[in-house]
């Protein structure tokens, strides 16, 4: 997904959760002009760079039932929301529309000059979210549950690839793959991006053979009706949940992403998500709001079995964050302008 960047007294204005706490091809006939675009960046509170809502009317339905008790609840009527005006609290960032008119112009500016498109939320947070990745997989693979990951811990090589080599990866809303890139460069190995924007994974494949990454692997897949049929140990989002929470049906969708990431990730697999509209203490009540409902649902007569594994064993966990990020003051307060946050999938 593409990005943008605001001062931070601009930012703080236009996204008043600012991290203290902070609240991202066409699929109709016309893409988001560029006036659109550009008051969609200015809504925006970052500098980001990465990246079909199709119908699946049990899914919605069951979302919208989770949601159903919740004040000022939209009625789910009709969730296929490309095509709908955002409100206030929502913005075109959340559209894939937007996303798609995004990549057809880094697409074309690649293929003109060589351009690699924006690094999302910038080259310091990318460097950082991997070399801390990094170091989190190493250690798991250990056999270390760690309580906190600080500084990445100098390592061989060969010691990395030992360890590194043997997880699967999946980047769900890759843009353009740069990540993997990097993570490639680290010693993983199984590498999978997936974004619903086609321009987004045209570019990605593009720089991907022209760097000489061949090894990884690009997919056209929406998280939020996934069609991949295997499951990950290591799951990457960088700046995904923040686009889907400003659709206009964020708060739907946002269940949506949880059910799937859940059945993507495998038992004793790392998610790890990266956001600049919520804070490490944000994420983690959103994740045990979602374990509370499953485990609500595996207590209910109908339950299935995989449904009833959940009553003893909530999906995820949190398991650590990135504590390195530059934090500053803002009514009294200590933030910080992103938040990576790792949970273990149970």
């Amino acid at each position: 997904m593409a990005g943008m960047r605001l001062s931070l007294e601009e930012s703080t204005e236009a996204n008043q959760h600012l991290q203290l706490p902070q609240q991202q091809l066409q699929t109709g006939r016309e893409a988001a002009s560029d006036d659109d675009r550009s008051v969609a960046a200015d809504s925006w509170s970052i500098k980001s760079d990465y990246g079909s809502t199709l119908d699946d009317e049990q899914r919605h339905a069951d979302a919208a039932e989770a949601l159903s008790s919740a004040a000022n609840f939209r009625p789910a009527s009709d969730y296929s929301s490309d095509k709908d005006e955002p409100d206030a609290e929502t913005s075109m960032l959340g559209l894939q529309s937007y996303w798609d008119a995004a990549y057809l112009d880094e697409l074309a500016n690649f293929r003109e000059h060589g351009h690699v498109g924006e690094i999302w939320f910038g080259t310091d947070v990318m460097d950082t979210v991997i070399s801390w990745t990094k170091s989190l997989c190493t250690d798991v693979s250990q056999g270390h549950i760690p309580n906190h990951v600080g500084e990445p811990k100098p390592q061989s090589v060969e010691h990395d690839e030992k360890y590194l080599s043997c997880w699967s990866v999946l980047d769900i809303g890759t843009g353009n793959g740069l990540l993997l890139q990097e993570l490639s460069k680290q010693g993983f190995t199984d590498l999978t991006g997936t974004d619903y924007s086609e321009g987004a994974i045209d570019l990605a494949r593009s720089l991907a053979d022209r760097d000489g990454f061949s090894n990884i692997k690009f997919l056209v897949d929406d998280i939020l009706e996934t069609k991949l049929d295997r499951q990950f140990q290591l799951v990457m989002d960088k700046g995904t949940l923040d686009a889907i929470g400003l659709h206009p049906d964020g708060p739907i969708k946002r269940i949506m992403y949880w059910d799937s990431v859940s059945k993507l990730l495998a038992p004793g697999g790392i998610l790890v998500i990266t956001s600049c509209n919520h804070t490490k203490d944000e994420l983690v009540q959103e994740v045990e709001n979602f374990n509370q409902r499953n485990i609500a649902i595996s207590q209910e007569p109908s339950a299935t079995k995989d449904q009833e594994t959940h009553r003893d064993h909530p999906p995820f966990r949190y398991l650590n964050h990135v504590r390195t990020y530059p934090t500053f003051m803002f009514g009294g307060s200590v933030g910080s302008r992103v938040a990576t946050v790792a949970f273990l999938r149970n």
